[in-house]
């Protein structure tokens, strides 16, 4: 069993930055492959990004790319999403998720969800 809690959303002024930290229960952490997703007020959950359990390999969405980055620390059982220039866009409920060995971004594959924690980017 995993359990993932998010942390660090909040309200920011576009082109600004924030981290989300997702904290992981379980001893499994390190070895599972770990993904960011977004939900937008009216729109689907949509994939962000991805991290391998190693953290060695990452892979992005083409709307966050180069401007978002995964990172985890195995050692803290936590993972990172640094968000920089930030756009109204980008507002949503922001969640990890843990696949196991699965690395990509389809969402069914991903057994273990965080409650997610909101992003509001101002304008």
């Amino acid at each position: 069993q995993v359990q993932l809690v998010e942390s660090g959303g909040g309200l920011v002024q576009a082109g600004g930055s924030l981290r989300l930290s997702c904290a992981a229960s379980g001893r499994t952490f390190s070895s599972h492959n770990m993904g960011w997703f977004r939900q937008a007020p009216g729109k689907e959950r949509e994939f962000v990004g991805v991290i391998s359990w190693t953290g060695r390999s990452t892979t992005y969405a083409d709307s966050v790319k180069g401007r978002f980055t995964i990172s985890r620390d195995n050692a803290k059982n936590t993972m990172y999403l640094q968000m920089s220039s930030l756009k109204p866009e980008d507002t949503a409920v922001y969640y990890c998720a843990s696949s196991g060995s699965y690395y990509g971004s389809t969402q069914q594959n991903y057994g273990y969800w965080g409650q997610g924690t909101q992003v509001t980017v101002s304008s």
